[in-house]
């Protein structure tokens, strides 16, 4: 199954400033939106639900913070209470959901490349898998967060996994140069696999044509 290539592709990311993929971040989106204010009583509840659910997910009651951060999103729907909520049905694997959540957000926060990460890992770990869908994402959010590493790293696997070979290798180089040393390896996989297949190209071109 092709998915079982791209078992490196980071998992969905909550974050403290829009930072979306879940691995071993522990950031979550902020509570704060370009409108809120204290005189808005639905605001402040709003805001205060999504702080309770942010409460609760870092002491792992992902269905208590998912049913919180519901609420705010009801309340006062913004970027940030859509994204924390899809980062919760992601972890309960309500990937569905968490789609759907994550491009409402986008469509209110369009410049997040975390939100367009976090959708890509949804479409890659989907039962029905949109590997396209999720390139396209990591695309968007390679162009909006061009020297972010992971994002970088994560792109690389979904396209080598995919078959993309030369742009895999582009991508893993990238993500080395800003820090990631883990993909030297893959550095070195990808490369050994494009060498491979030109080898194996050549043979085919010498092979003598059927009379």
């Amino acid at each position: 199954m092709w998915r079982s290539g791209i078992s490196r592709l980071a998992t969905a990311r909550p974050t403290s400033r829009s930072r979306a993929l879940l691995s071993n971040s522990r950031r979550w989106a902020t509570s704060t939106t370009p409108h809120s204010t204290a005189s808005d009583p639905a605001e402040v509840e709003a805001l205060r639900c999504l702080e309770m659910g942010t409460s609760k997910l870092e002491e792992g009651d992902v269905s208590a913070a998912k049913e919180l951060y519901k609420r705010s999103a009801e309340i006062r729907r913004n970027a940030s209470s859509l994204f924390n909520l899809g980062v919760t049905h992601y972890h309960l694997k309500e990937f569905d959901e968490a789609i759907a959540s994550w491009k409402e957000s986008i469509v209110l926060q369009p410049s997040s490349p975390d939100a367009h990460t976090n959708l890509a890992s949804a479409y890659i770990m989907s039962p029905v898998a949109r590997p396209d869908l999720a390139l396209k994402h990591l695309h968007i959010a390679a162009e909006l967060s061009p020297e972010d590493p992971e994002i970088a790293f994560n792109l690389a696997a979904v396209l080598e996994a995919t078959g993309k070979l030369e742009e895999a290798l582009e991508q893993y180089k990238r993500s080395k140069d800003h820090g990631v040393e883990r993909a030297a390896l893959h550095i070195r996989n990808v490369s050994a696999k494009i060498l491979g297949r030109k080898l194996k190209e050549a043979e085919e071109a010498e092979k003598p044509s059927a009379p």
